[in-house]
């Protein structure tokens, strides 16, 4: 194995996971000075789940690029082989001497910026796209004036001078990229732009030259603009990104230090009015966060003891410490960032198809255009360049059919509908991975959902008290608080929150003591009292009394307090939530199939499914029953989107055709296998997220009949000469402003 290059080790930690995860990929090759990826393989045929994995490490290889240092711990591991040459990095598993000559090679580019994609402007942000609508504008009024000139008799000089500076603000963007493009040997939407302006202008057609970078210019403003508000969403988290950190000592002094000096374990202070400067949980005080730049969640969260803090959030009202649970680069926050931004760079698969058929699609406009100017010229004896009365010259055809055809429209149907949707959806506290999440969940006709924490709230809470005999149930709860108060156990929250509900008074527990696995206990008084399961009083004086109480319903939880007089116990219940009926009747209203997974008991599952009007059942399942159930209906040629908490589910999660977790304040699981994340933990939203995911494919469709049916409209009437270049110009860019305005649609429409 070969020293580690300083470059290489920018990727390798990715490259090395990527082959553990792939085993019939055999190498991956990375050229770091043409930016273009190669993966090997051993004959074996490529599936879409694999060209998937490779899109996403492209993504993290070009993060680590534009990163421009190392990754923790990347490098070279034990079992890999890694090989430098200048700027070529090379990884793979290794083989025998003989196995590379049978390699089958791949080529692929890293990803780029949507704009050097697809836009007409080179620059992104506020700046660029006012720019761009400035020269436009100064391109109209300009050319307005010269044409105006020409027909108010001004002098020929005068007219022809504002003709030239209108072309120049018009086709000056058009102009750089094309020159950087040309660099590059690429020729470009851009380049065909001016070509047809130059070509225009030769022939006399000043004022169609003029007309047509005016409205491209202005296409490209638009674009830009929807461009800068898709990307706005990111923006703004960014900037909510605390800088500084108020870090306390051993002894109790503090300091302001930056968030990047932070560790796992340190202690931090934060005031009234302050962000958390990590991931935490609180070790001292009680206030309540705004966390709706993370999560959307417009109400304040009560926070205190133990509860967990996130990065980028608003402490509200009292002061706090907290210790750091996680590193300020690993927090919550930052992982949304890198998803939203990774998935505004992997393309959805249509939109991979008009990318590659764009670039072929532009080579033979070009020689369908040079073909008809000899058709037209040698073959029907056209005038070449000279229009005469009556008669458009060869090469004035030519122009309006190099106009035509031209697949700006086409190029940004798809990308520019996708970017709208993944920004709509951040900004409602959806987040898909991309816009291949963004189709698929369209097509779904099958939801399996979790149980706890989907369709119930996952929190306990007490649904009645109880005494035997009756009449101590006061008693009874007022143990149970006294108790359970400095415990934070699922069962403790949901009995102390009840107890303050129903303003229970606390009573002094001495000699406090955890019975492992039962229970707990103490003294009230001269009095001993104990907590805990049902089993904890099966054996005793107790065993056969107990025997004639009726256990609590299947969908119950008992927890029994025993003490001097006073025998009684709690029963709680994971709360369903109140939306979740609803949205299971507007899919059932939709055709779309509901069925729970759970591991629970078959009675509870069942008396939940029946509460909430769910169409199918399979209860008491493991993880990998549940995989198997929900690979099952994969081959039955179901499209199933699988709804968990994206931590016991992670594996079904993956096997789904879409993966939707509920909540990003959950674990590392539901950002890292899950393509769409529900921001708000709330059911409801996978709705928002179905919604806007079939009125996004809707946009796509109508962008691709907007602008193919304009290319071939006008092409036919190019062909057939009756158009003038002016009205091709309109009809172009008139296509290219209406795509886009349509996809700006899901930017500010009412998805949900």
């Amino acid at each position: 194995m070969q020293a580690e290059h300083p470059n290489g080790a920018q990727w390798t930690k990715e490259l090395i996971q990527f082959l553990r995860e792939q085993p019939e990929v055999a190498a991956v090759r990375i050229n770091e000075d043409d930016r273009t990826v190669s993966v090997a393989t051993l004959g074996k045929a490529r599936t879409a789940q694999l060209e998937a994995q490779i899109q996403a490490v492209l993504v993290a290889i070009d993060a680590k690029l534009a990163a421009g240092k190392p990754g923790p711990g990347a490098g070279a591991q034990p079992g890999f082989v890694v090989h430098h040459a200048g700027g070529v990095t090379t990884v793979e598993r290794p083989t025998c001497e003989t196995a590379p000559r049978f390699y089958q090679w791949q080529d692929y580019e890293l990803p780029v910026e949507e704009e050097e994609a697809h836009g007409h402007g080179h620059g992104e942000g506020e700046s660029e796209w006012r720019l761009l609508a400035s020269l436009a504008t100064g391109c109209g009024v300009i050319g307005l004036a010269a044409f105006l000139g020409g027909r108010w008799s001004a002098p020929p000089e005068v007219v022809t001078a504002l003709y030239v500076v209108a072309l120049i603000a018009g086709g000056w963007d058009a102009a750089i990229d094309s020159w950087e493009n040309l660099r590059h040997r690429k020729l470009d939407i851009h380049f065909l732009m001016l070509a047809v302006a130059i070509g225009a202008v030769a022939v006399g057609a000043w004022g169609e030259a003029v007309l047509l970078l005016f409205l491209f210019s202005g296409a490209g403003a638009m674009e830009a603009y929807a461009l800068e508000r898709t990307h706005r969403e990111v923006s703004a988290l960014l900037h909510t990104a605390p800088k500084q950190a108020t870090l306390v000592g051993p002894t109790g002094d503090e300091r302001v230090v930056s968030v990047d000096e932070l560790q796992v374990g340190d202690r931090v202070a934060v005031k009234p009015g302050e962000m958390f400067a990590a991931d935490g949980d609180v070790l001292k005080g009680e206030s309540a966060s705004d966390e709706s730049t993370l999560t959307g969640e417009s109400l304040p969260v009560e926070k205190g003891v133990g509860a967990a803090v996130f990065s980028g959030t608003i402490n509200l009202w009292g002061s706090l410490e907290f210790t750091v649970r996680r590193l300020p680069s690993e927090s919550t926050l930052q992982k949304i960032i890198r998803l939203i931004q990774t998935a505004q760079k992997l393309k959805a698969p249509s939109q991979r198809f008009t990318d590659r058929f764009g670039g072929k699609y532009t080579l033979l406009v070009l020689g369908l255009t040079a073909l008809m100017f000899f058709v037209w010229w040698l073959g029907f004896g056209l005038p070449a360049f000279e229009n005469q009365p009556g008669v458009s010259s060869a090469f004035y055809r030519a122009m309006t059919l190099l106009v035509v055809a031209s697949p700006c429209a086409l190029v940004l149907s798809i990308p520019s509908a996708i970017l709208a949707a993944i920004a709509w959806g951040a900004r409602h506290g959806v987040l898909f991975r991309g816009g291949g999440a963004i189709e698929k969940l369209a097509e779904i006709d099958t939801v399996a959902l979790d149980k706890t924490g989907t369709l119930t709230t996952g929190e306990l809470a007490v649904v009645s008290v109880e005494s035997f005999p009756s009449g101590r149930e006061k008693d009874v709860l007022e143990l149970a608080y006294s108790l359970e108060r400095h415990s934070q156990h699922p069962i403790a929250r949901a009995i102390t929150g009840y107890a303050k509900q129903e303003k229970a008074n606390l009573r002094e527990i001495a000699k406090f003591e955890s019975i492992t696995g039962q229970g707990v206990r103490g003294k009230s008084g001269d009095t001993m009292v104990v907590l805990g399961r049902r089993e904890l009083l099966a054996e005793g004086p107790f065993a056969q009394w107990l025997e004639k109480v009726p256990p609590a319903a299947a969908e119950n939880s008992e927890v029994w307090v025993v003490a001097h007089g006073v025998v009684g116990r709690l029963l709680l219940k994971d709360q369903l939530r109140a939306e979740s009926r609803g949205v299971l009747a507007q899919l059932k209203a939709r055709g779309i199939r509901t069925i729970m997974l759970t591991g629970d008991r078959r009675r509870t599952a069942e008396s939940v499914a029946q509460e909430l009007g769910l169409d199918e059942v399979r209860a008491g399942l493991s993880p990998e029953e549940k995989v198997q159930i929900v690979a099952s209906l994969g081959r039955e040629g179901r499209k199933v989107a699988m709804v968990g908490d994206g931590v016991n589910d992670a594996p079904c999660l993956a096997a789904a055709y879409v993966s939707v977790a509920m909540g990003a304040r959950g674990s590392d699981a539901a950002l890292e296998q899950s393509e769409v994340i529900l921001m708000h933990d709330r059911i409801e939203n996978f709705l928002g997220a179905l919604r806007l995911s079939q009125r996004a494919r809707r946009v796509i469709r109508q962008n691709l009949v907007i602008s193919l049916g304009t290319v071939v409209l006008m092409v036919l009437a190019a062909l057939f000469g009756v158009i003038p270049l002016s009205i091709g110009v309109v009809a172009h860019e008139g296509s290219t402003v209406v795509v886009c305005l349509n996809s700006l649609r899901l930017l500010f429409g009412r998805n949900a």
